[in-house]
């Protein structure tokens, strides 16, 4: 989602124009134009030579839009000399620039000027067309920055910037397969990965690592090759959800070097249609650490620091959580610094531990969205080892008892990039999740199931108004202990979802009295609608349905008045 972009430079030759994001790049000249929510990027020069750039010099540009509004974006530093800034902005029309370097007597970097002209958009990609995502109006779902509905549907690629899946074939297969299922979000670790020590080479890309081994700043060439495949998953139509760092790797660079890898992020990929996830795991100290308890306190004390710096300097105002061990919110000192309560929700919990963890992040103050950011994956080798059923599951346990507002799948394999000949291997822990490679973990049914299941849950008239009502259905019968209880979500205008992990009759409350009311059976296995038929209610607003058949689970749906 890049464009070229040609601008007039205050100091003639002090900047460097950028056609695109891999190094072509011409002489500044009248400003051309860039459509609207496209990637605009300017490169600038240092005047002056210096021993260590990233670590001395701090470079901003403010951008001024047409209706009078300024953005502060940070710039990044390139290797040498070379500094850039990337842009967006939906707003059409003239929008003016101008650096601000530390160092103000840098006249490649300080005070340079010039103007982006943004037009109507004129593609087909849905985050350009309505906009980035952000919180919903009713503080509970997704939308775009339009009010266009978005429910998140999230696929794992952890390790999805390390050069064991190849760019760009295999990069690309599997964002094909998943932007064909109806997968709308990635989420990516940048760089500093889980299931590994610092440095290890399963983490390296083309060009390597992320930092220097002492830390003492990072290296852009590792990022310049990142910059591509988060361009495509935006190019693509997806929500790349940016995982900063897992949560262990603070305490070796200390809050100071986070919070400048952070600033790196923001002003390499705030430009995009991102979300951000501060951390992985966050308060969870490294697997072989001897002071666990203090580790964990301090994480959560400071990612907490970090998630709030990265608010103070993003200026698109992108979405921002982290990945918990159990919540988002009990990972963090201050909540106000959450978007949005992302889950951990349990590789061993079945469906009703799903659905108990949902339905206490919804009652939980302050309200916001709550999605599974990690469940149960598919093909993950625990005893026993995750089927499909398992995934989807607690897919539908854990979305419903939150009320729709989206869920995160994985499958083993893809999270953690498998070759066929050279599997991932063990954690520091010693645990290894099982060596199905990439390419077949990908086809495993499960993937498709959920996808399903968004295409399904975005038919029913006001599924984003959904709201969990378990007071609405009961077993007609007692169940054999440990049946997980049947789910409800409605709304306001007539519309509900009944999921039934368990095949039973159930008994469905709170109807019109006496109301013959269309609905349907969807199998949640083969993704297809059975036919709607009139389920009458009787004179206290009470009905009994019974699902198609006892193999699996069930949806039941009513599609309003």
């Amino acid at each position: 989602m890049t464009h070229t972009l040609f601008r007039r430079a205050r100091c003639v030759g002090a900047a460097l124009v950028v056609l695109s994001w891999i190094g072509i790049s011409a002489r500044a000249a009248e400003p051309q134009r860039v459509e609207a929510g496209k990637v605009a990027e300017v490169a600038l020069t240092s005047a002056k030579e210096r021993p260590d750039p990233f670590n001395t010099v701090t470079l901003d540009v403010d951008f001024t839009a047409p209706d009078g509004s300024t953005l502060r974006v940070p710039a990044f530093w390139s290797g040498g000399k070379a500094w850039k800034v990337r842009y967006s902005s939906r707003q059409q029309g003239t929008h003016r620039y101008k650096s601000i370097c530390s160092d103000p007597d840098d006249a490649g970097l300080h005070g340079i000027e010039g103007v982006v002209e943004t037009t109507p958009y004129t593609g087909s990609n849905p985050l350009l067309i309505h906009g980035p995502i952000r919180v919903a109006d009713d503080h509970r779902h997704f939308a775009h920055a339009d009010g266009t509905p978005f429910f998140w549907l999230g696929d794992t690629w952890w390790m999805g910037l390390t050069k064991r899946l190849g760019w760009p074939d295999d990069f690309q297969t599997l964002a094909a397969d998943r932007r064909e299922k109806g997968f709308n979000v990635v989420q990516i670790v940048a760089g500093l990965y889980p299931d590994m020590p610092a440095f290890d080479p399963r983490g390296e890309n083309e060009a390597g690592f992320p930092w220097e081994k002492d830390y003492s700043r990072i290296r852009p060439e590792y990022f310049d090759a990142a910059d591509r495949r988060i361009a495509y998953l935006a190019d693509q139509g997806f929500v790349p959800c940016i995982v900063g760092a897992w949560g262990y790797h603070l305490p070796y660079l200390g809050e100071a070097k986070m919070k400048q890898h952070w600033r790196n992020l923001v002003a390499r990929w705030g430009a995009q249609p991102v979300v951000w996830c501060a951390a992985g795991e966050t308060t969870m100290p490294f697997y072989l650490s001897k002071s666990k308890e203090a580790d964990a306190d301090r994480q959560k004390r400071e990612w907490t620091e970090v998630m709030a710096y990265i608010r103070e300097i993003d200026p698109f105002h992108r979405l921002l959580t982290c990945h918990p061990s159990r919540t988002a919110r009990t990972s963090v000192t201050d909540p106000k610094v959450l978007d949005f309560d992302m889950h951990q929700s349990g590789h061993g919990t079945p469906a009703q531990g799903q659905a108990d963890q949902a339905f206490e992040g919804w009652r939980t103050e302050p309200t916001m969205p709550v999605i599974s950011g990690e469940s149960r994956y598919e093909a993950l080798e625990i005893r026993p080892t995750l089927t499909a059923a398992d995934a989807r599951q607690a897919f539908w346990a854990h979305a419903v008892a939150s009320g729709l507002a989206g869920h995160t799948y994985g499958v083993n394999g893809v999270w953690q990039v498998n070759g066929r000949e050279t599997p991932y291997g063990a954690s520091p822990g010693g645990n290894n999740w099982g060596t199905t490679p990439w390419d077949v973990a990908m086809k495993l049914p499960g993937s498709g199931q959920i996808a399903a299941a968004r295409r399904l849950i975005e038919s029913i008239p006001g599924w984003n108004h959904f709201e969990p009502r378990p007071d609405l259905v009961a077993w007609t019968a007692a169940p054999p202990a440990k049946t997980p209880a049947p789910l409800c979500v409605a709304n306001s205008e007539g519309s509900r979802l009944v999921y039934l992990a368990a095949p039973r009759d159930v008994a469905l409350r709170g109807l019109p009295a006496g109301a013959s009311l269309q609905v349907f059976w969807f199998d949640p296995v083969e993704g297809k609608k059975a036919p709607a038929f009139d389920l009458k209610a009787d004179a206290q607003g009470q009905a009994v349905a019974s699902p198609p058949n006892a193999e699996h689970d069930w949806v039941l749906v009513f599609s309003g008045k």
